[in-house]
């Protein structure tokens, strides 16, 4: 709980009596006044105060490892490309990430492709997809802003707290991106893979930049997720200038992607680490106030064993 006001009365200067009813500071007065103070403490608190979310809970611990989860991805892709069975070897220097994912054989816009193991890929894109969709949904903005501090303080300004709200809207919109990418392979003939593609590039590279500011100054991975961000916008404007025609556009689509990538298993496992000290703390805890119950029972019982029964006068019998 927090005070951030006085509960010492009196009128500034140290003089007796009420303070006067614009000052706002004191909570103790006299009549009118003592309503009045204690209105004005109740807002103060209501605007700048703020809960903490309980770290330790389940729904934590899972929205992590669903962040977490999206690191299968490059295992996927390394299998992928391993199963290539185009006409030459598959490049990541200057093959498209979504080739991996074609359906059919032959050539598509200039490029020879063949992914056998497309569909591998594709479950890849989904699952990737769910689980920034599913972080996004159950790490709540008040946790983003509090998960990387060592230890708890004040609540988060209401403006680190939009930028974490942001955070997630925008992790849910590339998570759901990268979904539509897996569910509607590039060759498949309709728009929404570009449509998802873009989602997820845009939406997940301005996600890590929030992130990383907040982060930032709380924890090393901060650093890390915030060049992520960095690096993934860059690669993004380029593109977006280029249209990817490059001398290596497959290299470039990764500095686009892997960084969001990256970035998002960091973010789980900032929280993850978290989520696991405040169990770890909570159990210390809890054994410390077992061992201290005990230690009173058995003081408890040592006082009345060592307790000896007043003896009862003698009668006089003269």
């Amino acid at each position: 709980m927090l005070y951030p006001l006085s509960y010492e009365g009196g009128r500034p200067g140290g003089r007796p009596g009420p303070a006067p009813s614009d000052t706002g500071i004191s909570i103790q007065g006299a009549d009118a006044y003592y309503a009045h103070g204690m209105a004005a403490a109740a807002t103060a608190l209501s605007n700048h105060a703020v809960q903490f979310p309980d770290v330790a809970s389940t729904r934590f611990y899972v929205g992590a490892l669903a962040k977490l989860s999206v690191l299968q991805y490059f295992v996927a892709e390394t299998a992928v490309i391993g199963a290539w069975a185009g006409r030459g070897p598959y490049s990541r220097r200057d093959g498209l990430i979504s080739d991996l994912g074609a359906v059919a054989c032959g050539g598509f816009d200039g490029r020879d492709v063949c992914s056998p193991a497309h569909l591998l890929m594709n479950a890849s894109f989904v699952v990737q997809g769910l689980g920034m969709a599913v972080g996004a949904l159950l790490l709540g903005s008040v946790l983003l802003c509090t998960a990387a501090r060592p230890r708890l303080t004040p609540g988060p300004a209401r403006r680190a707290r939009g930028a974490a709200a942001a955070v997630r809207s925008l992790t849910f919109a590339a998570g759901a991106g990268t979904v539509l990418v897996g569910l509607v392979p590039e060759d498949a003939g309709s728009v929404w893979h570009l449509v998802g593609a873009v989602a997820y590039f845009a939406g997940g590279a301005v996600a890590l930049l929030l992130l990383g500011s907040l982060w930032f100054r709380q924890t090393p991975l901060g650093w890390l997720i915030l060049a992520c961000g960095v690096v993934s916008f860059g690669a993004l404007v380029t593109g977006a200038v280029t249209g990817l025609h490059v001398p290596e556009p497959g290299t470039l689509e990764r500095l686009m992607g892997y960084p969001i990538t990256i970035g998002v298993g960091a973010a789980g496992l900032v929280v993850a680490q978290r989520v696991r000290q405040e169990r770890a703390a909570r159990r210390v805890h809890l054994v410390q106030e077992a061992q201290k119950a005990g230690h009173r029972s058995s003081a408890a019982g040592s006082s009345k064993a060592g307790k000896v029964p007043a003896r009862e006068p003698e009668a006089d019998h003269r």
